[in-house]
């Protein structure tokens, strides 16, 4: 068993290889349902992520800075999946999550002619 300890100083013990998820669960459905990422041992991660040792676990929401940052970059990511499939060939510049939200400077590429199907 290993110590997960929270942000209140709570001490609760899980098997090792607990995720930050399983955890969020084991608090409250209502939790899990709203959890985005969690920051063990100072370090923001996946709720995916095992803990295998003893940690520190704040687990993450909308309503901390950390939470939104880690919903826009995964965002950012998505949209980035979805373009590359419209549109092969796309290229990204830069593309940060920012204060309240994301952004991606993309080149589509030299403008294309209309395809039969769009006459």
């Amino acid at each position: 068993m290993i110590n997960i300890t929270l942000p209140d100083g709570s001490v609760h013990q899980h098997e090792a290889g607990v995720t930050p998820l399983d955890i969020a669960k084991s608090i409250s459905e209502g939790l899990a349902r709203n959890v985005l990422s969690a920051k063990v041992n100072d370090q923001v991660v996946e709720l995916n992520r095992p803990i295998t040792a003893d940690a520190t676990v704040q687990l993450l929401t909308w309503n901390d800075e950390e939470g939104k940052h880690t919903f826009w970059h995964t965002s950012a990511h998505l949209l980035a999946t979805a373009l590359q499939e419209l549109y092969p060939g796309i290229k990204f510049g830069i593309g940060p999550a920012i204060e309240n939200g994301f952004y991606y400077d993309i080149d589509f590429g030299a403008p294309r002619p209309p395809s039969a199907a769009a006459r």
